[in-house]
């Protein structure tokens, strides 16, 4: 697991998703607040909707390198902010993705974890319970379970079985290889047709023929 989670932080999700076409996204509403690189570990699952007491026994409990997966059943009231984001970083945390909103919006740079979310919202609830963490959930439209793997960068969330991602993950370096040859022919001044078979995919497919785009480095 250690070895898998080492690989995803070095490609974009964005690579992981073209691995495998039928491969879900989180909900494109759920971005980054402040730029990040790519971050990937264990969920830890937790439900904050309008109450955070499930949330206060997660950051305070969850293993350092996992990351807190929190699903806020449409509640707009904040899951999160800058003590327990800075609680997770001292832990470990490696990232804290909310299907819903965080607020401290102003400090999270400071703070110096990822974080994920719909948006910010100066209100959040009580600590009144019952806390309600480590069981499935729903994030972003997608089932997630305790131990999925979650990867995240600037393009969004991707959350999936272990056993999912890591069949992936070796066509997704080869995808990130092959494009970064391709780029560079470009800027060097190769037109993108010449470096694959643009024209004839594309006449291919206008006459209804099988056909998949590929490029030719």
């Amino acid at each position: 697991m250690d070895e898998l989670i080492a690989r995803l932080r070095r490609i974009s999700v964005s690579s992981l998703c073209d691995a495998d076409k039928t491969m879900r996204a989180c909900d494109p509403a759920i971005h980054a607040l402040v730029p990040v690189t790519t971050v990937a570990g264990p969920a830890v699952t937790v439900v904050a909707d309008g109450d955070l007491l499930g949330m206060l026994a997660v950051v305070t409990s969850a293993p350092a390198g996992s990351v807190l997966v929190v699903d806020s059943r449409g509640s707009t009231l904040a899951a999160s902010g800058e003590l327990f984001a800075t609680e997770a970083r001292r832990r470990g945390v490696a990232a804290i993705v909310v299907d819903g909103y965080y607020r401290d919006l102003r400090r999270l740079p400071g703070v110096g974890l990822p974080v994920f979310a719909r948006g910010s919202h100066p209100a959040a609830g009580p600590m009144a319970g019952p806390a309600e963490f480590g069981g499935k959930i729903r994030c972003g439209g997608i089932d997630v379970s305790p131990g999925d793997i979650v990867v995240g960068d600037e393009d969004g969330v991707l959350i999936a079985p272990p056993e999912r991602v890591a069949a992936l993950i070796d066509r997704a370096e080869e995808i990130e290889r092959t494009e970064a040859g391709v780029l560079t022919a470009i800027e060097a001044g190769t037109p993108f047709a010449e470096l694959s078979n643009a024209a004839e995919h594309v006449a291919a497919r206008a006459e209804g023929r099988e056909s998949t785009f590929t490029f030719h480095t």
